[in-house]
């Protein structure tokens, strides 16, 4: 009967034990941030490849070292710099994201700092080993990766504009590694710029009272929802202009030119949705804008796909 109850007992002890560990682990996947360094890592394959490389084929770019060790890099930047952020961000973070949090207190916040040190650490290690400019970039790169998390994400219009700039950091290195600069580049990249800019203000519009709690002065807690609305229509008209720019200047084809056009659209449904100005249409417009980055990298990819072949 004893020998029954201590198997019992062991085996309810591993089960929590076992559920302890996969907790810590999702927990610290969330802390870091890693589906988005995913995302970015995907994105910055795609993009070098098909957009900054074009002229080298498939096989010198799988065995091109260098490059690879410089989105190592960059993945291991955005992870300590997701950490640092988070490490910031807790109390806010509380409220705005609680199953988050929650998932997150299965690890002490020393752990995360630890991580966030050893990421780093590694992260310039490998940089300095490509080369001291590599090395000054990611230098750079996590300065202001921590300096926007203990300063700059608290004041007004440099929080956005920052971390819009952190976001597109890599892919600004890789196309001055690659020497790839042309105004279809540079429309490209201004068009990103501006839907990243309207994403990171609509989701200040969705923690406005919390932002304004605890000292982050934003643009929809600083101006009045008709000013911020104002700002946001502007933008996305802008993206309007700048991706009509592209389709009629730039002579881009295929998937990117249909990607392009469609933009048109999809810029028009959301003004027609922060007309309405609820939160439910403001939480819709955000996925709305972040699905459709998501199928610029997809249609970037069969693009290059198609003209490779």
């Amino acid at each position: 009967m004893n020998s029954e109850k201590e198997t019992f007992q062991s085996k309810k002890y591993i089960s929590k034990s076992l559920y302890y560990r996969v907790s810590q682990f999702v927990g610290f996947l969330l802390g870091a941030r890693f589906f988005v360094a995913s995302l970015l890592t995907f994105a910055l394959y795609v993009s070098t490849f098909f957009l900054f490389n074009q002229e080298e084929s498939f096989r010198n770019f799988v065995f091109d070292f260098k490059v690879h060790g410089i989105i190592f890099c960059t993945v291991l930047t955005i992870l300590a710099g997701g950490i640092i952020n988070q490490f910031y961000d807790l109390e806010k973070d509380h409220i705005v994201k609680p199953f988050r949090t929650r998932i997150q207190s299965f690890i002490k916040q020393k752990y995360f700092l630890y991580a966030y040190l050893g990421l780093s650490a590694i992260s310039l290690g490998v940089a300095w080993m490509i080369s001291h400019n590599v090395f000054l970039f990611f230098v750079v790169y996590q300065f202001f990766m921590w300096f926007y998390s203990h300063k700059l994400s608290r004041i007004l219009i440099l929080n956005n504009l920052t971390f819009v700039s952190l976001t597109l950091y890599p892919f600004f290195g890789m196309m001055v590694y690659y020497e790839t600069f042309s105004k279809k580049v540079f429309l490209m990249a201004v068009f990103l710029f501006l839907i990243l800019l309207c994403i990171d203000i609509v989701k200040d519009t969705l923690t406005r009272s919390v932002d304004k709690t605890f000292g982050y002065i934003t643009i929809p807690n600083y101006f009045k929802s008709r000013n911020t609305k104002i700002i946001l229509i502007s933008l996305l008209l802008i993206t309007m202009g700048v991706s009509m720019k592209i389709i009629t200047k730039t002579g881009v084809s295929g998937f990117m030119a249909y990607y392009f056009a469609g933009s048109l659209f999809v810029m028009i449904l959301c003004i027609y949705l922060f007309l309405n100005s609820s939160r439910k249409s403001n939480f819709l417009t955000l996925n709305v804008l972040r699905l459709w980055v998501f199928v610029g990298i997809i249609a970037m990819l069969l693009n290059g796909i198609e003209h490779k072949l």
